[in-house]
């Protein structure tokens, strides 16, 4: 098993390397400036977001997409993925991953805009969309598109199913001594009751758990920041400095460069955010909207609610507490970061990741169905479902090592068919955005 561990590590740390880190932050960067800085409509695009009613074709609401797609995002890359950033990369990273998702607005965005544009109505009356569809129909490349759906629907296991269950069954663990078997049974049996409804009844429960798991966890997180408000400059100093001068062996601390703050802080910023990744834009694309760039709006909320605001205040928290100094790393470095709130620290953080465990398993749960039904048709569907709660159960009980590694790799596949989409597609993006925006046709 360490020998396979080793090979993913290699094989992530590869793939990861400049030319990913510079297509991914470049796309960031160049979509940004074609759509004008379209970050500064961030609160219009919150103000929408908020909406219930029925404003078009579509299966789910624009809140409903919005939070299933924020249930997808909101997980694991929040509280361990931060935190295996800064163990790996320093206390750089966590600008890196803030400044990813300012960026990464632009390309959630993009995705989402692309999706609606494209998407089609299935024989069993469903909106379907995605990059696959914006690949084949935008693109006219059918060879992309099918890579990125047989990449999607594999990299589902990973990132929206055995990361998750892997994180809160460890963390149950260390925290209540309670067997991550018991937390795997639990946790699979709660997928299989919400997933086998759908996309409406997933909806459904997100629309209702989001809202009180981010309102939760950040309180928390600001509770704990509050009490140590005195230390807050020299952490957000040693941040911004550690990003650009990398930060030195300390403690049990094997130290990081200025490329290992960028690395992991770009990484675990797309694990976190997703922007770029291809994965939010599948839901997006069975909201019920007036036009795309509404749509690509409300979505592009989802990145500034998880990177720009939770996890810059996980990443805080976590290099305030100096407990990375200590060699910790993943959900033990959370933990005793969180613990400088004694006894409602760890509650904060177990009620925290085991919400936003259970909302990220059920949104990719939708991601990977709707791939694989690219790839095989509708009659795949409940066979999927079947099989993603099995892994549920497996990643539970998994190494913390081989399943970020997986994860890691995957992801990067997933990444790249996306990217060159928005790439070549950017002219068409910044027309809808012309049309419906800047022209001021959004309502209709």
């Amino acid at each position: 098993m360490q020998g396979f561990e080793n090979l993913l590590g290699q094989i992530s740390d590869w793939v990861w390397g400049i030319p990913l880190l510079v297509l991914l932050f470049g796309t960031h960067i160049f979509l940004t400036i074609r759509l004008k800085f379209i970050q500064r409509f961030i609160g219009k695009a919150i103000k929408i977001s908020f909406g219930r009613n029925k404003e078009g074709e579509g299966d789910i609401s624009q809140f409903g997409a919005m939070t299933t797609a924020l249930a997808a995002t909101i997980g694991t890359g929040n509280i361990v993925g931060v935190a295996t950033a800064v163990a790996s990369g320093g206390p750089g990273a966590v600008l890196w991953m803030w400044l990813t998702g300012v960026f990464g607005i632009a390309t959630k965005y993009s995705e989402a805009l692309l999706s609606v544009k494209y998407r089609v109505t299935t024989k069993d009356g469903l909106m379907a969309g995605g990059p696959m569809y914006v690949l084949e129909k935008g693109m006219n490349n059918k060879f992309l598109a099918i890579l990125f759906a047989a990449f999607t629907s594999v990299t589902a296991f990973g990132i929206g199913n055995m990361v998750q269950a892997n994180s809160i069954s460890h963390l149950v663990n260390e925290t209540f001594q309670i067997s991550p078997w018991i937390t795997g049974v639990i946790l699979t049996v709660l997928t299989a009751i919400v997933i086998i409804g759908g996309i409406k009844s997933i909806a459904k429960v997100c629309e209702r758990l989001v809202p009180f798991m981010a309102i939760f966890y950040v309180l928390g997180c600001l509770i704990i920041l509050i009490l140590n408000v005195s230390s807050i400059p020299a952490t957000i100093k040693l941040i911004f400095e550690s990003a650009f001068t990398g930060h030195a062996m300390l403690g049990g601390f094997v130290g990081a460069g200025v490329k290992e703050a960028i690395r992991f802080g770009i990484s675990r910023g797309l694990f976190s955010n997703e922007s770029g990744l291809g994965s939010a834009p599948i839901v997006a694309a069975a909201a019920q909207t007036k036009n795309p760039v509404r749509q690509a709006l409300v979505s592009s909320t989802g990145t500034f609610w998880d990177t720009v605001i939770v996890c810059a205040l996980t990443g805080i928290v976590i290099v305030n507490s100096n407990e990375w100094i200590n060699g910790l790393n993943g959900a033990s470095l959370t933990k005793a970061a969180f613990s400088d709130l004694p006894i409602i620290g760890p509650i904060i953080l177990t009620v925290g990741l085991l919400t936003f465990v259970f909302s990220t398993i059920l949104g990719w749960s939708y991601y990977g169905e709707k791939a694989a039904e690219y790839l095989f048709g509708t009659k795949i569907t409940k066979p999927y479902r079947w099989i993603w709660v099995g892994f549920v159960m497996i990643g539970s009980v998994l190494s913390l090592k081989a399943v970020w590694s997986f994860a890691d790799i995957t992801n990067a596949l997933m990444a790249i068919p996306n990217l060159i989409s928005l790439i070549f597609l950017n002219k068409i993006i910044v027309k809808e955005t012309d049309e419906y925006l800047w022209q001021g046709n959004l309502d209709k």
